[in-house]
């Protein structure tokens, strides 16, 4: 069975990726306008109505902006941890306590023919999670906020075949930027998010046979450019003999419009 999987948006403005097979179509993050979502969604060809679930990483408005809107135009369930309920609801607006759905790290939420499973993921928000998004035959791993890696999100990326991973800064272009001081500390701390540079070394340590696509995403608009992602990942990756091309496509996800479609067989 197919699996399909874009990204709508992916940067600090806002994140939405796209998942979806024959039965199921699935949201992870709202984080741009819901007309932003549904004109991506259409561009893609598929409609707002026809979304099953919308799951939720954490409560930052690069996240969340647009989920209430979403779910009271087409009435999409919500699925997100506690922490990121008790931190972000109210910047959703009123949620139907029908559409209002608790996960938890390591749980199984079924819908359909997908499977997902949120994991933990250090970032300076309350009960952050990532997800893997499972079919009888393939796995999607989405892995960006992530301040530094952990024995849970290496374990989490392992045996993927489509991987999102936060490629979110260059540390020269963050250190000598125009940041104030405290919030290069918080981009760079260990709850941040994750450089050009350790995003090429998790890659490496993650590669297995499985891995067919990997997408960076979550670029800061000031801090980092597409071809800097890109160009250091993979010299990252030619240092341990891992060529791209062959085996392994690698993209970038752009800031914001619509990636072209990734689709698995």
């Amino acid at each position: 069975m197919s699996l399909e999987f874009a990204t709508i948006a992916s940067g600090s403005d806002g994140n939405c990726v796209y998942v979806g097979t024959k039965y199921t179509k699935i949201l992870v993050d709202a984080g741009i306008s819901g007309k932003s979502i549904e004109a991506g969604l259409n561009a893609i060809g598929v409609s707002g109505s026809e979304i099953d679930a919308l799951f939720i990483t954490h409560e930052h408005s690069d996240h969340i902006k647009g989920a209430g809107v979403f779910t009271r135009k087409y009435g999409t369930p919500i699925y997100a941890t506690y922490g990121t309920w008790n931190g972000g609801e109210y910047k959703m607006g009123k949620i139907n306590p029908l559409s209002r759905m608790v996960v938890s790290s390591g749980e199984n939420i079924i819908i359909n023919d997908i499977c997902l499973c949120p994991f933990d993921i250090p970032h300076d928000a309350n009960e952050p999670v990532g997800y893997n998004i499972m079919t009888d035959r393939h796995k999607v791993t989405i892995a960006t906020d992530i301040g530094h890696v952990t024995k849970t999100v290496l374990d989490s990326l392992s045996e993927s075949n489509i991987l999102l991973l936060e490629s979110n800064h260059d540390v020269d272009m963050l250190i000598n930027g125009s940041y104030p001081e405290p919030l290069k500390r918080r981009i760079y701390g260990d709850e941040g998010h994750l450089s050009n540079e350790t995003a090429g070394k998790l890659l490496a340590c993650v590669m297995c046979g499985k891995l067919s696509n990997v997408v960076l995403g979550h670029l800061s608009k000031e801090n980092n450019t597409e071809k800097l992602a890109y160009d250091t990942v993979e010299s990252i990756l030619n240092k341990y003999k891992i060529k791209l091309g062959t085996y392994l496509n690698m993209s970038v996800a752009p800031r914001s419009g619509v990636a072209e479609i990734i689709e698995l067989e």
